[in-house]
């Protein structure tokens, strides 16, 4: 039996941040909403839909799907931003868009929980654990298998944001050191929103230190 995936790289990583093991999600909140975030962006400027320099910008003329609606808030944005800025932003809206398209496509169940009485938790259950490890697996070849120049570029961006948001369910801290030359050049390959994604974890990491 062929083992369906999702097509968009979002969705990808919101089942890659599935851990079979424990049965959770390895991600919640706003590290959740930052990597879902990066996936939409890194999908578009892959798809050439938004332009590569120190600025997001939409890449005039270039068709496609605009299906998390990003396209349409950069171009619609006062003036041009950084990468950063489109990694915070509204990541809360971006789990709900990813997490409802992946429970209508039936690849995921949720269900709330009350703790403590106060607030609500929900619980993510993978339905068919083949699609983690098909997903798995292709990011695990991107990592040690053929050139870098012929990885699917998918599988490449999916080891540069595990990377980047410390995704240990793809990439254990270990292959991160292991493979460290490898990662930045996969990184380099899917544009400029992995290092962006870094960096607004680096400082959210600084400013909680000090």
């Amino acid at each position: 039996m062929v083992v369906r995936i999702p097509e968009s790289l979002p969705a990808r990583m919101f089942l890659l941040a599935y851990d079979l093991r424990k049965k959770k999600m390895t991600k919640r909140g706003r590290h959740l909403g930052y990597l879902l975030r990066a996936a939409a962006l890194t999908e578009l400027f892959l798809d050439g839909r938004l332009g590569d320099d120190e600025k997001a910008r939409p890449r005039p003329g270039t068709p496609g799907a605009d299906p998390y609606g990003l396209v349409a808030q950069i171009a619609g944005a006062s003036r041009p931003r950084s990468w950063q800025h489109w990694v915070r932003k509204d990541g809360k809206e971006i789990i709900a868009a990813v997490r409802d398209e992946l429970v209508a496509d039936g690849m995921i169940r949720v269900r709330e929980r009350r703790v403590l009485g106060l607030f609500t938790v929900e619980n993510v259950t993978v339905k068919d654990p083949r699609v983690v490890k098909t997903l798995w697996g292709g990011a695990s070849s991107a990592l040690r298998g053929r050139p870098v120049a012929h990885v699917n570029s998918y599988d490449a961006a999916a080891i540069a944001l595990a990377a980047a948001c410390e995704l240990k369910s793809v990439l254990p801290g270990a292959d991160r050191r292991r493979h460290k030359r490898r990662i930045e050049a996969l990184t380099a390959r899917s544009g400029p929103v992995p290092r962006a994604v870094r960096k607004v974890l680096q400082a959210e990491h600084a400013a909680s230190s000090g």
